[in-house]
């Protein structure tokens, strides 16, 4: 008698969501990894999947192991592979624990791999860092069982005050170098990240709710799983619902969905649960059956990318 297959693990996650791609794989106690490629950022590190590797920062949203039990596996490649020190984003609570981490890798491997963690700390000059030129990671205080941080991506630019539009270059030099501020700076919410969080203000935060787009959790639809909700800190469906006319991304995604949930369960939910209007911003990473033919249509130009 032939023996079954071992059970495969399900793809990872994508959307495109111009001009970003969010991919990975999140499910609930088991792995979350979510990468933005285009800001070189990866949320939560999981089980280090290959393409985490690729990105210079993993923004670390809390320490549970199903976010975080990839954290020396991710400096360890990015060192073998010469693509650079790897940095990560953390909770000051973090710091010293992973560096008691990497320290306890150069006893069990005998040698020393070379890693960089940053603590940010809300509320201070260490709750933003800049990835890239304008683009800036925000971090701030989510709700969890644990310490736990949220991110926001922002980019910044700088844009000549309205009343000074037109006028030539020369003036604008004078103008300048008579001591008068000539431009503003613009913050422009690209992207946020929520990890594991139960509802609260955070939500409503400007470059929350205004970002292009919000990756969330929400580990629960099942209408009586409300209360495990509640006891895990984590998000029921009805608590989105509940948020969507104040936010104002392009795009939802919804991430963390609990193994418990079949996924033609959770979208026959999700469907019921978000009223129309809303429905057609909201997304499933892990749905792949459904991003798989909306990616499709997208490359064959049916449906405006």
């Amino acid at each position: 008698m032939v023996p079954h297959e071992p059970p495969r693990q399900p793809p990872l996650g994508f959307l495109f969501l111009p001009p970003i791609r969010v991919q990975g794989y999140s499910i609930a106690g088991e792995e979350t990894v979510v990468q933005i490629p285009e800001m070189d950022v990866c949320f939560d590190i999981g089980r280090c999947p290959r393409i985490a590797l690729a990105s210079n920062y993993i923004a670390l949203t809390h320490g549970h192991m199903d976010h975080a039990a990839g954290l020396a596996y991710y400096y360890s490649q990015r060192h073998f592979q010469g693509m650079g020190t790897g940095t990560v984003l953390c909770h000051k609570s973090l710091e010293q624990p992973i560096h008691k981490l990497m320290e306890a890798w150069i006893d069990i491997e005998a040698q020393r791999t070379p890693y960089e963690v940053i603590a940010m700390e809300p509320g201070t000059d260490s709750e933003e860092f800049e990835l890239k030129n304008t683009i800036h990671l925000r971090a701030f205080e989510t709700i969890h069982t644990v310490p736990a941080l949220g991110f926001s991506v922002v980019e910044k630019r700088s844009k000549l005050k309205e009343e000074y539009v037109g006028l030539p270059q020369e003036k604008l030099v004078e103008l300048k170098e008579a001591g008068h501020e000539i431009t503003y700076l613009r913050q422009i919410p690209l992207a946020a990240f929520m990890g594991d969080t139960a509802p609260g203000d955070h939500f409503m935060r400007d470059d929350v709710r205004k970002a292009k787009v919000l990756i969330t959790e929400c580990t629960f639809t099942e209408p009586d799983h409300q209360d495990r909700a509640k006891v895990g800190r984590h998000l029921h469906i009805t608590d989105i619902v509940d948020m969507l006319d104040d936010i104002e991304s392009e795009s939802i995604v919804l991430t963390h969905l609990s193994r418990r949930t079949h996924m033609k369960q959770a979208r026959e939910q999700l469907d019921a649960a978000i009223p129309a209007k809303h429905r057609d911003r909201v997304h499933l990473l892990m749905d792949s059956r459904t991003n798989r033919a909306r990616y499709q249509q997208q490359a064959d130009g049916e449906l405006n990318p």
